[in-house]
């Protein structure tokens, strides 16, 4: 495995405040949070899954919203079926558990063969009903699973990755496409031993890929970071700006 499965760290962190200017629509059952550049234009989209805290979450709406100032038309997706972590959970919980849906009122589960055709619906409607010409992949932890999954021909062309989590390294090995990551120095899921598993497995496949490491900081900063900590806040920003450069370089030109 190219990265450890998710804990408790997945759900912890900082609610962001500002007012999310997207909307939310439903897309074959399942919602979907969209946001478009001030041209309008949908030449360029970008497809944000989340972590587990889920499409709903403050923070992840207005990362959304800055990829949309930045000229990109972006779509996020639910894909937890209603079913996401809130953030700093109190109490007894089991992330198995909700994985395999057992906290799910109809016991939906969280598992690829869920999680695939919502990712999959999602490109086919930017590709088919927004007319995206390119589509990049933007997956922070639970999320940057499925954009690996999906870096592929037809499906998606750039991805950009912070803090993944459940990562396999069969899975890695099967990307077609460029892909950057930003990771965590302090980060129990993307240890240093996986960063090292994961630069060999890119090495070998001789696609544009980068991995920048973020002193300081924990699973979860480029999300749910603390701003008021300079160190963690100028992480998430450069974490940010490197996901910019990245489908600057690879997407968009």
């Amino acid at each position: 495995m190219a990265s450890n499965p998710s804990q408790s760290c997945c759900y912890r962190g900082c609610k962001h405040y500002g007012k999310p200017l997207g909307t939310i629509t439903t897309l074959n059952g399942f919602e979907v949070y969209t946001s478009h550049p001030p041209n309008k234009s949908t030449e360029n989209g970008i497809l944000i899954l989340t972590d587990i805290i889920g499409h709903r979450f403050t923070n992840a709406q207005l990362i959304a919203d800055q990829f949309a100032t930045n000229g990109y038309f972006v779509m996020m997706p639910d894909l937890f079926h209603g079913d996401p972590v809130p953030l700093n959970k109190p109490g007894e919980f089991d992330m198995q558990k909700w994985r395999m849906g057992e906290y799910h009122p109809q016991g939906k589960a969280h598992l690829p063969i869920d999680i695939d055709p919502i990712v999959e619906t999602c490109i086919r409607e930017m590709h088919t009903n927004f007319n995206c010409k390119k589509l990049g992949a933007v997956g922070y932890c639970f999320g940057g699973k499925y954009v690996v999954r999906h870096l592929l021909p037809g499906k998606i062309d750039v991805g950009y990755t912070a803090h993944p989590s459940h990562v396999e390294a069969n899975e890695l090995k099967s990307i077609k496409g460029p892909l950057a990551i930003a990771a965590a120095e302090l980060d129990a899921i993307f240890p240093a031993e996986k960063r090292q598993e994961t630069e060999a497995i890119l090495k070998e496949l001789n696609l544009p890929w980068q991995m920048n490491l973020y002193g300081g900081v924990k699973h979860g900063f480029a999300v749910r970071g603390d701003h008021e900590s300079p160190v963690v806040r100028y992480a998430m920003q450069s974490a940010f700006l490197q996901a910019l450069e990245w489908f600057k370089e690879h997407l968009s030109s």
